[in-house]
């Protein structure tokens, strides 16, 4: 270390104390790397690898490598190295190195994370950016979550043998980018591998020293207020902890203003639908299950939003559907409004078009590292409030009025930044060109310096004229001696005793004088004058916008709402879906239901509706049978699709939909082997049903499809028929179930096992030959057309026929008579259908309940379907 220089020995001593991450150090104009992380750097970058050491008779291995990036465009290079899961520490020359006497002081001033980037080029417009926090301990579960960009932070807590599963679906909610964890947590292997390689986080043991009760407490009232700690449950610590150890690493990495961190939302389990991990899959809320694509989800056909605070809204939503009747209903009363005024609706649209991001501006200017760009970003946004507030004001509706109480137009904070910075500033505040001219005198002084003094100079030319009697004398400049004032030879002897003689040219003689000298000092350091006081005057301006920033967040929350309802309206009226009823009723009743997807996507055809009764008593299990392929799982999607989107308050797909509130949605569709944990097909399958079976309630939804097809076939059907049986049976869970399988043995149940009904996906033979008609009618299917899909498939006819002489057999062998397939006179027909949705009416009719007029109603009801 001695024999190294001052600079290397800092650099060693500040790279000492961040181990962990890749030290951009401040040389002049560029970021420099040194030894591993000048390797690590130039390999991630394609960045060349030099080296600081000149040394010739030292080998190029014993030289330090070195590599760097300039400092005006190192967040492009930052945004790469985070996206592969590093950490990059900021560290910044603390004083001017022009001023500064020996080695320039430098420090650390922000650690950027992958849950700490601000940047607006790292990050998905449309969605958050979370650091998360858990801690565990032997009795309970705390997690929070925090989105640096926004300032948006939550946290819940759990006990019991169940709050790892608790946890780890709380993350399926977020996402999150970055995780800091505690001792506790950091050993749970199960919940480390979810976040590593479910959600490609990073993951940081944090210790214990990050999170300590008494540190804590003294943070979260520090950053939240006495009321964000008291929300906080006083019988579980471990809420606190997380956020606690949260935020200890956020002061610990960003070292700057968090001020605008200041919205804390507690939200205790019963307040959400929770999903696991499975059911996000399956269901593909926010990306598609194969390809990971938002094309072709749930969310691809909801956002119609117009900003990005309302398309992270909207996914918010989404992502936590609500079990409050009365707040699901109230949002469906807004989306009801919204739909109901074509004209508003989209003046509202038109008027949130191109608003700027409130919330990551505010964000930014909090944080620090706002320019003028993000300022005149800020005004624009202002100036398109008053448009929103006058469209908004038309509406009656209880949620839309709250939510134009919170509209703040925010006027004066507009008219600060109008008054201030230019129509288009430059894109660093660091090189000045930013102030508006008649913002300040001095800023516009120093201009007019800085293009020649003109005006100047020729004030003091005059002045000079006037109080010397010279008529002719003239102030100059040339490059050798600078400015000077020239006198004719023959007016010298005019010249005060104040004027020093400085050059003597052939007709005149030129002087200096103390006040050219000043001026000519002024002009020569006018332009780096201008650009610290432009600078001073920006960070002035900043602090002031800061102070507004709780006004400024709630308004960005406030059109991010009505920005998401107006979403949902958009789509409920162009794809025709219909408003719910929720209630606490426990049943789900839906006529014309369709999958919201799957309509979107198709071009060259329509899509096939269906109905859908489950009670809690009656029909409470439904056993569905039927080819593959024929529309089984797009059925029982839909179904879970249309319940989740009436709990977020949404119009739903479908005629009409009585929707009773479920807690939890389960799905256990399709499985693949877990090679890595040495689990096969069916032992996940197993995993999954026993994670269903042990976590559901009377009030939950299950979607089972094909259980017990990954083993033998009567293996398979006794576990298939248990799963139907424990789910009938109110005595063990008895919640609303539908359950496709291949086993058309179970459809004997709907004899023996109370509220269970089978009901069967339509075909039309034609010969040997099967068309689909995606229909859903009562009764069980016939077999199970595996061959016929195969033959449709593709496989070679030889196979085909093979199979079916092999399946002849084996069904004589087995006492089976093999059923061929029916002639053109035995297909099922469209009036076989349609008879089909008759006597499903009838099975949910009550005719005790009904009046003689809903009597006559639904018999010409049940007419005209047949008609």
């Amino acid at each position: 270390m001695a024999e190294m220089t001052p600079m290397m020995q800092q650099y060693l001593k500040i790279k000492a104390e961040n181990p962990d991450s890749i030290l951009f150090f401040r040389l002049g104009d560029f970021y420099e790397m040194f030894d591993n992380d000048a390797r690590t750097a130039s390999r991630e970058l394609d960045l060349t690898l030099t080296s600081r050491d000149k040394d010739p008779t030292k080998a190029p291995e014993d030289r330090v490598p070195m590599c760097g990036v300039p400092y005006h465009s190192s967040d492009a290079y930052i945004a790469r190295l985070i996206a592969k899961g590093y950490k990059v520490a900021i560290c910044e020359q603390m004083e001017d190195p022009a001023t500064a006497k020996g080695l320039v002081k430098r420090d650390i001033i922000r650690v950027v994370t992958p849950g700490t980037v601000i940047d607006a080029a790292c990050l998905d417009e449309k969605s958050g950016n979370f650091l998360c926090s858990v801690y565990l301990d032997s009795q309970n579960a705390g997690v929070a979550f925090c989105d640096l960009s926004t300032g948006e932070t939550h946290a819940t807590s759990f006990s019991g043998k169940d709050r790892v599963e608790h946890i780890v679906n709380e993350l399926g909610r977020f996402s999150p980018a970055e995780a800091v964890v505690n001792d506790g947590a950091y050993s749970e292997e199960r919940l480390c591998a979810v976040l590593r390689e479910r959600f490609n986080c990073r993951v940081e043991n944090g210790g214990e020293g990050r999170f300590l009760a008494g540190e804590a407490e003294r943070s979260i009232r520090a950053q939240f207020g006495d009321a964000g700690w008291e929300s906080l449950p006083a019988d579980n610590p471990a809420a606190a902890m997380a956020l606690g150890g949260l935020l200890k690493y956020l002061y610990e990495t960003q070292k700057t203003d968090l001020s605008h961190i200041n919205r804390l939302d507690y939200y205790e389990q019963g307040r959400f639908m929770e999903l696991d991990l499975a059911a996000r899959r399956n269901l593909e809320l926010t990306e598609t299950l194969r390809a990971k694509e938002r094309r072709g989800s749930l969310l691809w056909v909801l956002d119609r939003t117009k900003t990005s605070m309302g398309g992270r809204c909207l996914r918010g939503w989404l992502e936590r559907p609500l079990l409050s009747v009365v707040a699901i209903n109230r949002r469906s009363a807004a989306v009801a409004a919204l739909v109901d005024d074509t004209i508003r609706r989209e003046e509202l649209a038109a008027a949130m078009s191109g608003l700027g991001d409130l919330e990551r501006l505010i964000g930014r200017i909090t944080y620090g590292t706002a320019g003028g760009r993000d300022l005149a970003a800020l005004r624009a946004a202002i100036e398109k409030l008053p448009a929103i507030a006058g469209q908004l004001s038309g509406f009656a509706d209880r949620q839309l009025s709250e939510l134009a109480g919170r509209l703040d137009l925010l006027q004066d904070v507009g008219e600060l930044i109008r008054s201030a910075i230019c129509d288009e500033p430059p894109f660093s505040v660091r090189e000045g060109g930013f102030i508006r001219g008649g913002y300040d005198a001095e800023v516009d002084r120093l201009r007019d310096i800085m293009s020649g003094g003109k005006g100047v100079l020729a004030e003091m030319e005059a002045r000079e004229r006037e109080k010397t009697g010279i008529p002719k004398l003239k102030i100059g400049y040339n490059k050798v001696f600078g400015y000077y004032i020239e006198v004719a030879r023959a007016m010298t002897d005019k010249v005060p005793e104040t004027y020093i003689r400085k050059q003597t040219t052939a007709n005149a003689e030129r002087y200096i004088t103390q006040e050219l000298k000043e001026l000519e000092h002024e002009i020569l350091t006018a332009s780096e004058r201008v650009t610290a006081l432009e600078y001073q005057l920006f960070t002035k301006l900043r602090e002031q916008i800061v102070a507004q920033a709780p006004r400024i967040q709630r308004t960005a929350s406030a059109v991010a709402e009505l920005d998401a309802l107006g979403s949902l309206a958009a789509v409920a009226v162009r794809d025709n879906f219909c408003r719910p009823e929720v209630d606490e009723s426990g049943v789900i009743e839906i006529t014309g239901g369709r999958h919201p997807v799957v309509e979107r996507m198709l071009k060259d055809s329509l899509f096939v509706p269906n109905d859908t009764f489950m009670g809690e008593k009656e029909q409470r299990v439904a056993i569905i049978t039927g080819p593959n392929m024929a529309g089984k799982s797009t059925y029982m999607r839909q179904v879970a699709l249309i319940v989740l989107l009436a709990q977020i308050g949404s119009f739903v797909p479908a005629s009409a939909a009585h929707i009773g509130v479920v807690d939890r949605i389960f799905t256990r569709i399709g499985a693949s082997d877990d090679l890595a944990a040495g689990q096969s097909t069916f032992m996940v399958e197993m995993t999954e049903v026993a994670d269903i079976l042990r976590h559901a309630t009377k009030k939950s939804l299950l979607i089972l499809d094909e259980i017990g097809r990954g083993t033998s076939t009567f293996d398979g059907m006794s576990i298939a028929r248990a799963v139907v049986e424990y789910c009938a049976d109110p005595k063990k869970l008895g919640a609303k179930t539908l359950f496709a399988t291949h086993y058309h043995e179970l459809t004997e149940l709907e004899d023996t096992l109370p509220g269970t009904v089978n009901y069967n996906i339509a075909v039309k033979t034609r010969g040997e030959d099967i068309i689909f008609l995606r229909k859903i009618v009562p009764g069980g299917a016939d077999r199970s057309y595996g061959i016929e899909v195969a033959k449709l498939a593709g496989l070679p006819e030889k196979v085909v026929a093979r199979a079916r002489t092999v399946l002849e057999e084996l069904e004589r062998e087995n006492g089976v008579q093999y059923v061929k397939p029916r002639a053109e006179r035995e297909q099922v027909s469209l009036d076989a259908v349609q008879e089909g949705e008759v006597l499903n009416a009838l099975r949910r009719c009550q005719p005790d309940t009904l009046t003689p007029i809903e009597a006559m109603s639904l018999l010409y009801e049940l007419k005209q379907k047949l008609s």
